[in-house]
């Protein structure tokens, strides 16, 4: 039944046709015109409005949000009536989205929107919260926001907080003036705090400070660490060169029958085997995860791969390795793709790499801005500049700002040229993407600027808004 001649004859079986329908534009058309004009009734007696259920609404709302057509989801969400009264998790599906769009004021005034019955609950705000934090808002502004909601914050909020904490300033410091105040409000923490913590102060190189908060957490809270702490002092303890510890940390996790073991603690082990060229042991620590039942993840197999890329310069064996994880039914992600185009351009393959990269969305994976600076940068370190014009474009039709090296590297090229308008070509796409900066194009123009004509490069400039 398609969208354009479909009749409903209640709100159940409108709901069932937008979830079935994939085309949130096609759902869209659907819920707005539930019954065709034709189906109207005679000019002295209308066919009665179609009654909507919250579930449409729901439906509908999160397909849009999904797609990221906000004016349309709005426009939904206007229409709503009084006598609907929305749910709060619907609401959290709003901000979500928000956040990930990376529009922190629009998650801010959906937090509020009226179409939701107040009073929020500590959801709600953990969830502006988040989106605040992947829109990497300041803590001060998450502060202010959690004090001006009202809200009694729970450990979820206080959990947020903290990582805001190390997020904006790396203050470790900051994060336990949070969690002092956490316990002063008598909330408890969890798993996820005190995983905050032993991150952050692994990240800040106190590796004894992250231990004594792993020896609290068990003895003093009752509290197991789980596969994520012990992933987080094992990859600490590989970047100072303690691969042994690590191994035992490893072992004591794997005793440890609290803790889900996942493949990422494996995947920091075999990184640091290769990156002390012991990748024979790596062949044994695989070994024992198909032993003990791990599943090989993502995680391992894009060591592996990085592992033969980066450490061993073997493309072969990295490939190979990427047909294992396929074969083992875990699907490469961007990341396997990636390092396999840095490690094809840094051996100077770089049209080897251009083919990957082309290939890639026929293999279920879309290249992204790491995709194209990788193998821009390698083009014009190959000097490869024709090739690498268009990859630029690609990549800046595509909203991609480019490397500052590469880009460097790209207009020095043009420079040499004396192609004025090759030149303002590529500072008006530069500047499209933000990945504009005048400090260092005054440099690059002074080799091109000869006559007149060419001085309206320089009032581009000026016009321009630098980035």
């Amino acid at each position: 039944m398609s969208g354009a001649t479909a009749k409903f004859s209640s709100s159940y079986h409108l709901a069932a046709a937008l979830r079935r329908e994939p085309d949130p534009a096609a759902a869209l058309r659907l819920f707005l015109s539930p019954t065709p004009t034709a189906a109207a009734g005679p000019s002295s007696s209308p066919a009665p409005p179609f009654r909507y259920s919250l579930r449409c609404y729901d439906i509908i709302v999160c397909k849009l949000a999904a797609a990221r057509l906000f004016p349309a989801m709005e426009s939904v969400l206007a229409r709503l009536p009084s006598s609907l009264r929305p749910r709060e998790p619907l609401l959290c599906r709003v901000i979500s989205a928000y956040g990930r769009a990376r529009l922190p004021a629009a998650a801010r005034r959906a937090f509020a929107h009226p179409a939701f019955p107040a009073p929020r609950t500590a959801r709600a705000l953990n969830t502006l919260l988040h989106a605040l934090l992947a829109c990497r808002a300041p803590l001060p502004e998450l502060l202010s926001e959690c004090r001006g909601s009202g809200i009694h914050p729970d450990a979820c909020t206080y959990n947020i907080l903290m990582r805001a904490a190390v997020a904006d300033s790396g203050s470790v410091d900051n994060a336990c003036l949070l969690f002092d105040e956490m316990l002063q409000r008598g909330i408890a923490p969890t798993v996820v705090t005190f995983g905050t913590l032993v991150t952050a102060f692994c990240e800040a190189g106190r590796l004894e400070e992250a231990f004594k908060v792993k020896e609290v957490m068990s003895l003093q809270y009752n509290i197991r660490p789980n596969a994520h702490v012990y992933a987080s002092l094992m990859k600490a303890l590989c970047e100072k060169g303690k691969v042994d510890d690590a191994h035992r940390l490893k072992e004591e996790m794997v005793s440890n029958s609290e803790p889900l073991v996942d493949s990422g603690a494996y995947a920091t082990l075999a990184r640091a085997l290769f990156r002390l060229g012991k990748k024979g042991e790596v062949v044994s620590l695989l070994e024992e995860m198909k032993e003990k039942g791990i599943k090989v993840g993502r995680e391992v197999h894009n060591s592996m791969i990085a592992g033969f890329c980066e450490d061993e310069g073997d493309l072969d064996a990295a490939f190979a390795a990427l047909d294992d994880m396929q074969k083992g039914g875990c699907k490469p992600d961007s990341v396997s793709y990636n390092t396999l185009v840095g490690g094809l351009c840094k051996m100077g393959r770089w049209r080897d790499a251009s083919e990957l990269v082309e290939d890639m969305p026929r293999r279920g994976c879309r290249p992204d801005v790491v995709t194209y600076r990788r193998l821009f940068d390698g083009i014009c370190d190959a000097g490869g500049f024709s090739e690498a014009r268009r990859v630029f474009n690609e990549m800046v039709f595509k909203g991609f700002a480019p490397s500052k090296d590469g880009v460097r590297k790209f207009v020095g090229w043009i420079e040499r040229e004396g192609d004025a308008a090759s030149l303002e070509s590529v500072l008006c796409q530069l500047a499209s993407v933000n990945a504009l900066e005048s400090s260092e194009w005054e440099k690059a123009m002074s080799g091109v600027l000869h006559d007149p004509a060419e001085q309206k490069i320089v009032k581009l400039l000026d016009n321009l808004s630098l980035a």
